[in-house]
């Protein structure tokens, strides 16, 4: 299976995994599954820590970077089909462009999205896990 994490599941995951489902956790850890995170989700959390909503024990790329290689995480690129997927969407499912970008992206790509977002996880259109 392959999943994509949530900028939430990103967070929780590197530093409060407690947040996330037992069966999430377990998901993300068992090496049968292929564990993705997008650039968008990269550029989500540079925002949140510039609007100090979002504290971490160091500067966003280098604590970006270092939980990617750590936990051993796919980075995926952000490419036009994913855009256009993005805002061609059933049912108009999130108004927020990144959430928009990472439910796009698990379509395209065939994953499930790790996610504690309730607007992602109630979405008929892709699958998710809380």
């Amino acid at each position: 299976m392959k999943l994509l994490l949530d900028t939430c599941a990103v967070l929780f995951i590197a530093q409060h995994p407690d947040r996330l489902s037992g069966a999430a956790r377990e998901l993300v850890v068992d090496p049968q599954h292929l564990v993705f995170t997008s650039v968008v989700t990269l550029g989500e959390l540079a925002c949140l820590v510039e609007r100090k909503r979002v504290a971490l024990p160091a500067h966003w790329k280098t604590w970006f970077r270092g939980a990617v290689e750590r936990n051993g995480w796919n980075l995926l690129a952000l490419t036009a089909d994913i855009m256009e997927e993005a805002y061609s969407l059933p049912d108009d499912p999130h108004r927020d462009p990144v959430d928009r970008i990472l439910i796009a992206t698990a379509r395209l790509e065939d994953m499930t999205i790790v996610t504690t977002d309730r607007l992602i996880l109630e979405y008929p259109h892709v699958r998710s896990q809380a």
